[in-house]
């Protein structure tokens, strides 16, 4: 008999919930077949089958807390038998007559002490056409009312508490600023088909955000910055979070030292982490740390928004959907692809000035590319 138990969670995590039970008593598993899917406050852990064999008992059921080393289930190792399916069949029903339709009552009901369900109006259109109250009524009536009480997931959960925290702890102010996104965009469109055959990746604005705030964040190093107590961490590196959604919420995966990478590399990894963050399978070091993010409202269709801090993050970008409109061009008028970018940061160590200069320094690499080239 071999006891398969919770794992050991990561590092600040008590315990976990059982998300998913994939196997039942009884059913064989593959080595290596994934069991049970234990969320926790960050990231999805898999628990799969150590070896071959039978399920002797589930010892949970979905829904349950669950902390390291709690028992999850037995299992009895043996070899699949040769014409075993991997998965339970199960008997076959029997055949249902379908179910009667159900007849109009066409009682009619002068009075009645039972609360009715239905508003006025259509108590007496019942009333008028001869039917009861209690009739099943498909055309003009009121749909029931409810309401689903869903536990909130356990990242959920730290999702709101992380935000509650961000705006209790942080003196939290918004910059804003817009920028003209047609000298990228014809970048992207000379050049994306021979960058996609060179790196396997395509050519999105992503790459260009990150590349122009790893600039202006070692132009002015607050933003870059992070409180600890009664000490500021200058943080060396640019290790930026990207702000993926996925069907459980949103999470930040980092980028390492993104100083160092290239458009082709920064282009892959947020791919990669996107797939992963939907499957839940990024793991926890991915999601913990960093010193600036990046989030992207705009592919939902927001025009501008005030994103709220990732502590113990001091300042978060935001960027917003591109649409036309008249600016200013020289002494013209023209009609230009424009964004508009939001800097929330820490008012506690970075001064409206350096917030101001930060976001003009990503409007000014962006409107000329030529800038994180030549490292200007």
């Amino acid at each position: 008999m071999v006891d398969i138990k919770v794992p050991a969670l990561p590092e600040s995590v008590t315990d976990a919930v059982v998300a998913k039970v994939y196997k039942n008593a009884n059913e064989y598993c593959q080595a290596g077949e994934t069991i049970f899917d234990l969320e926790t406050d960050k990231v999805m852990l898999e628990v799969p089958a150590p070896e071959g064999g039978v399920i002797s008992a589930i010892k949970v059921n979905e829904g349950d807390v669950v902390s390291a080393n709690d028992l999850l289930a037995s299992l009895t190792a043996q070899d699949a038998p040769a014409d075993a399916p991997s998965t339970p069949v199960s008997e076959p029903k029997a055949e249902e007559a379908p179910a009667a339709k159900p007849e109009k009552t066409v009682e009619r009901v002068e009075k009645s002490d039972e609360p009715s369900p239905y508003s006025p109006s259509v108590r007496k259109a019942l009333f008028e056409q001869g039917l009861s109250q209690a009739a099943p009524v498909t055309h003009g009536a009121q749909q029931a009312r409810t309401t689903e009480r869903v536990p909130m997931s356990r990242l959920r959960a730290r999702i709101a508490e992380r935000l509650v925290e961000a705006q209790q702890s942080a003196a939290m102010l918004t910059t804003f600023n817009d920028v003209n996104m047609g000298p990228v965009m014809e970048i992207r469109k000379q050049y994306k088909e021979e960058f996609e055959k060179n790196h396997q990746a395509k050519l999105g604005f992503m790459s260009f955000f990150v590349k122009a705030a790893v600039k202006a964040l070692q132009k002015f190093p607050a933003v870059n910055a992070s409180i600890d107590g009664n000490d500021i961490l200058y943080h060396h590196y640019q290790d930026i979070g990207i702000a993926v959604s996925s069907d459980r919420g949103l999470v930040v995966p980092i980028l390492r030292s993104c100083e160092n990478m290239s458009m082709a590399q920064i282009e892959g990894s947020i791919v990669d982490y996107a797939k992963r963050a939907q499957a839940g399978k990024l793991d926890l070091e991915e999601i913990t740390g960093g010193t600036f993010t990046i989030s992207n409202g705009g592919i939902f269709g927001s025009m501008l928004s005030t994103p709220i801090l990732n502590p113990p993050q001091s300042a978060i970008l935001g960027m917003h959907r591109i649409e036309k409109r008249p600016v200013v061009v020289g002494d013209e008028i023209k009609i230009q692809p424009m964004m508009y970018l939001a800097l929330s940061y820490d008012h506690r160590i970075i001064d409206g000035k350096e917030s101001v200069q930060f976001l003009a320094a990503i409007k000014a690499y962006l409107e000329d590319p030529a800038r994180l080239l030549l490292e200007l």
